[in-house]
């Protein structure tokens, strides 16, 4: 197979960026520019407002009119983010799937340099390396820049997320197949603390990378700083308390441990107790 007919066969692979909203008046207009950008072209925009009560609405419906590759909707009714990342996965049409956060920015060579790995169908998904920045300081910050550009074995995934490797949790910085955003992005994590999974939106997005490392036999990493994230005071992180995020990411951790890998439990039961322990002192 020669160069350009790989060329070809990569400019075909249609890519469903996929944008959740809630509330993002002053951002959604430069997360929906970074979308529109990329340099590999066959892409769709899919937008999804979570029943917003600022003006997010108005500035997608005359974002909607400049570009047809933006598709806008409109959920009834809040319905948490979780279910509203689930309808912009259901409304999608792509083979692939880039989950973009509707205050985040992507580098306009995402899809290219991240698209050609997921050609190799053992490859579960690909992620970049991210820099975090602030609107208001010139400080930024550089996270999962896990080793050189390459494909890896998902064990390494897998042990490095559950083991304090600087590995991402969120998707934001990754692609996927779409059909694997539909099967393993779970609006419900079973747990014995009976939280809502569904409202928080604190480990979904680390178990839709566990389950599909599992799947697969390797995943890939792009060692460029492609992805960045926002860091502002209205982001569900920043909006968590403290010990809501780690302990939810436990109890996700936990669960893919008791159900998909039993080898992991004793080790992984040592250092959410040890967590557990420090944060009770603190």
């Amino acid at each position: 197979v020669s160069d350009e007919e790989i060329d070809a066969k990569i400019a075909q692979m249609k890519v469903s960026i996929l944008i959740p909203v809630y509330n993002r008046e002053k951002l959604i207009e430069e997360t929906v520019i970074s979308a529109l950008s990329q340099t590999h072209k066959n892409t769709e925009i899919i937008i999804v407002d979570n029943k917003s009560t600022d003006n997010t609405w108005q500035v997608l419906k005359k974002l909607v009119s400049q570009d047809k590759k933006i598709k806008i909707f409109q959920n009834e009714t809040n319905v948490g983010p979780v279910r509203n990342w689930k309808r912009c996965i259901d409304e999608a049409s792509g083979e692939y799937g880039k989950i973009l956060w509707s205050d985040d920015l992507i580098d306009p060579e995402f899809l290219e340099k991240t698209l050609p790995f997921l050609k190799d169908k053992s490859i579960g998904f690909v992620f970049t390396g991210v820099e975090v920045f602030n609107d208001t300081s010139s400080d930024t910050n550089e996270y999962y820049f896990m080793g050189d550009t390459n494909v890896y074995n998902s064990n390494n995934y897998i042990n490095g997320v559950l083991f304090g490797g600087d590995y991402p949790k969120s998707p934001g910085c990754a692609i996927f197949r779409l059909k694997d955003l539909k099967e393993n992005l779970l609006i419900q994590i079973p747990n014995k603390v009976k939280s809502d999974f569904s409202m928080h939106a604190i480990g979904n997005d680390l178990l839709l990378f566990l389950l599909t490392a599992f799947k697969y036999e390797k995943f890939a990493f792009v060692n460029e700083k492609l992805s960045f994230f926002r860091d502002h005071a209205e982001s569900i992180t920043m909006q968590s308390d403290d010990g809501k995020v780690p302990l939810h990411y436990n109890l996700v951790a936990a669960y893919f441990a008791e159900n998909y890998r039993n080898d992991l439990v004793e080790k992984l039961n040592v250092i959410i107790w040890n967590e557990l322990r420090m944060h009770a002192k603190s």
